[in-house]
């Protein structure tokens, strides 16, 4: 029987549009659509985002796309954890982070938004920043602005190796719903790159 009380709220960053589709900004939704891939679920569109939910080990899983584009992901995390009842502690937010190495992997129980938008707007608006935060690496290793390489598309090179690192990405998710928070970063962090 499914325990109500255990439900959670994965988000998965990203901006919505095919014109930000396999961008670097987007390995939120990347992440996430690889999960609903290998589970056999589907999004669909509703209020501030695309949405989906999956029963597992009797626990209730929602899955979040904010549609609000990336800088504004606060105002679709708020909704959604207060229509779904989701406490703190349960929800994990996939971003990309441009200091971490590509391809690693970094789970933190809080922190600073590190320059990311998204999670600064996500803090403002749920009004803390202790929340689960999974940082996947796309560290800058060409000379544009900031906002042009978070925002281009990953190189042939990268892509080869994108796909095992999704996969992962859905363990680690995986692992934080059913073994909880600390053991998932005493798992996953900085072992595997």
């Amino acid at each position: 029987m499914i325990n109500k009380s255990e439900k959670f709220l994965i988000i998965g960053l990203g901006n919505p549009g095919n014109i930000y589709q396999n961008t670097r900004h987007n390995i939120g939704f990347m992440i996430l659509d690889q999960f609903s891939k290998s589970h056999s679920f589907s999004f669909s569109k509703d209020k501030l985002g695309l949405v989906s939910k999956l029963n597992y080990e009797n626990k209730i899983i929602f899955f979040l796309k904010p549609s609000t584009y990336i800088n504004y992901s606060g105002k679709s995390v708020k909704y959604w954890m207060i229509k779904k009842r989701i406490l703190l502690k349960k929800i994990l937010v996939i971003s990309d982070d441009i200091y971490l190495d590509f391809g690693m992997f970094r789970l933190r129980e809080k922190g600073g938004d590190g320059g990311h938008n998204g999670l600064k707007n996500i803090e403002k608006e749920i009004g803390t920043s202790n929340y689960a935060r999974l940082r996947f690496g796309i560290k800058k290793s060409f000379k544009k602005k900031i906002e042009d390489y978070v925002l281009s598309h990953w190189k042939n090179e990268e892509l080869k190796f994108l796909i095992p690192k999704l996969d992962l990405g859905t363990r680690i998710i995986l692992s934080f719903v059913k073994d909880g928070l600390q053991n998932t970063m005493n798992k996953f962090n900085n072992k595997i790159k």
